[in-house]
């Protein structure tokens, strides 16, 4: 039997630059939309006593002859708790696994390249002022997708520790400064599509500081019921995610919202495979738009087949 090839971090950061992230998910997202692949439900599986927790991602992804999943642990320790994350890819046609690699980078990369691409698909095409919510590599990847998007004439940074960071840039590639703020409700105000990229498991806006016709993206964390924004706020937006099959029964403020009698699955107006395939309405511009991804395993699979191509290339 063929052994599988392995990757760790620093091949993986070698061939990262080879690879199209987000160009694999879109393609991912439309064949998900014509019946081409499968995304069961994440799990959540716990440690007994609370000694942690793993997520567990599955996907099969039939253009690609490819199944597989993301194990994703959270090890909590003294100070900082330990997430690390690999993915599997298991070949369709023989049984037998073709990559095991360590996912921590790929899920920074996948992570930011969807929610991108929502806002990408979401917003207007004049919009000029981007907000990101935290400022830590996940942020930084964040704003690596979204600086071509669109003619951007002001990029805000914000997060509590922003000036004590040295990893955020000047500028864009364009020219554009970056402006740090350490108050996030004010760096939202007035822009046009805020990215939220942070591990909170509490909000970290009041929605009442949005625009009239934001689009906001928010990612998850492994924290309990985490969420970004508050629960009661998804009756004032236009809700997107990135599947509707499996998002609603994992993304925390969507959970707690519908237990509260808040809103209702129903309300969604889309996913990312029915935005990408023209089959769901775009945002009423009436009020903000809200995006919401859980990371779904079939982003791991996708990345990872891509990686494994350049890998043997």
């Amino acid at each position: 039997m063929t052994q599988p090839i392995v990757l760790g971090q620093a091949e993986i950061e070698a061939l990262l630059p080879k690879v199209d992230i987000r160009s694999v998910l879109e393609r991912m997202f439309r064949s998900l939309a014509n019946g081409n692949a499968v995304q069961p439900p994440q799990t959540l599986s716990l440690f007994p006593k609370d000694a942690g927790d793993f997520i567990t991602y599955l996907g099969v992804l039939a253009d690609e002859k490819v199944f597989g999943a993301k194990l994703s642990p959270y090890i909590p320790g003294d100070g900082k708790a330990l997430v690390t994350a690999w993915t599997l890819l298991i070949s369709m046609e023989t049984g037998t696994p073709v990559l095991l690699c360590d996912s921590k980078k790929l899920t920074t990369e996948r992570t930011a390249a969807t929610s991108v691409i929502a806002a990408d698909v979401l917003a207007a095409e004049d919009v000029s002022v981007l907000a990101i919510v935290g400022s830590g590599p996940v942020a930084m990847a964040h704003l690596r997708y979204a600086e071509n998007i669109r003619a951007w004439k002001e990029v805000r940074i914000a997060s509590p520790n922003v000036e004590r960071r040295t990893d955020i840039p000047d500028s864009i590639a364009s020219g554009v400064p970056v402006t740090r703020y350490a108050d996030a409700d004010k760096a939202v105000e007035g822009a046009d599509v805020v990215l939220l990229c942070t591990s909170s498991g509490k909000p970290v806006i009041d929605a009442k500081s949005l625009s009239k016709a934001a689009v906001v993206t928010s990612i998850s964390t492994n924290v309990a019921n985490a969420h970004e924004v508050d629960p009661a706020a998804l009756q004032g937006f236009d809700v997107y995610c990135d599947y509707r099959a499996t998002t609603p029964a994992s993304a925390g403020e969507m959970k707690l919202a519908v237990a509260a009698d808040q809103w209702s699955i129903g309300a969604l107006k889309g996913d990312l495979p029915e935005l990408l395939a023209g089959r769901a309405e775009l945002p009423s511009r009436q009020r903000p738009a809200f995006f919401r991804s859980i990371g779904l395993g079939l982003e791991d699979i996708s990345a990872a087949v891509a990686l494994l191509a350049a890998a043997r290339a």
